[in-house]
């Protein structure tokens, strides 16, 4: 069955780095691991269909931010630091 992906029909990309995962900051990879992809977007006024399922009832916060790192270990270095750089600029952002 295709899950539909950012408006295209598909698999979901990957999370290493050919994906899209790196392109967003923890906190909005907190959410949308969270919530799942049709919540987070709601709170951001978006109105979507997502088939990435929330895990917030399933994993707790702490699990969320381990799977995340987990993820993000396994970039290359030059990843790693442009993704960083835009969790600086969310952080900035939301007042962090």
């Amino acid at each position: 069955m295709a899950v539909l992906w950012r408006g295209w029909s598909g698999a979901a990309p990957p999370h290493d780095h050919t994906g899209y995962t790196w392109h967003h900051g923890d906190a909005l990879l907190f959410t949308y691991t969270k919530l799942g992809g049709a919540e987070a977007l709601a709170q951001q006024g978006v109105e979507s269909e997502s088939g990435m399922p929330g895990f917030g009832d399933n994993l707790s916060d702490q699990e969320i931010w381990n799977i995340i790192s987990y993820i993000e270990s396994k970039w290359p270095d030059r990843i790693r630091e442009i993704q960083a750089t835009r969790t600086e600029a969310e952080q900035m952002q939301l007042g962090n």
